[in-house]
């Protein structure tokens, strides 16, 4: 299974195994990952699972769709590195992914 490194805000680093075809967001949901709140589910429809995608990492993420983009718009200090986690799909390929958490969710 896939490595994806979490960072909470305050620096905090969380390496946890996730299950290819699940989100990033599932992933920090099922491994008690703070600062990931997710209150929509998964379903695109808030930014409580914003983050900042190590800018190494970023290129090789699916484009973002338009709802997604929209997304961003409502969350905290979004950048040019910031996706919803829920929109992230794991696989081999995210091997060793690493997000960065804001500081609050949106």
């Amino acid at each position: 299974m896939p490595k994806i490194t979490y960072i909470e805000h305050n620096g905090k680093s969380h390496t946890v195994e996730v299950a290819n075809d699940f989100t990033v967001m599932e992933g920090a949901v099922q491994n008690n990952i703070p600062g990931i709140d997710a209150d929509c589910g998964g379903s695109c429809a808030c930014a409580t699972c914003h983050v900042y995608v190590d800018e190494t990492w970023y290129k090789k993420l699916k484009k973002q769709e338009e709802t997604e983009t929209d997304m961003l718009d409502m969350a905290f200090k979004p950048n040019n590195l910031s996706r919803l986690s829920c929109q992230i799909t794991v696989t081999d390929e995210l091997n060793g992914l690493v997000v960065k958490m804001p500081s609050k969710q949106g």
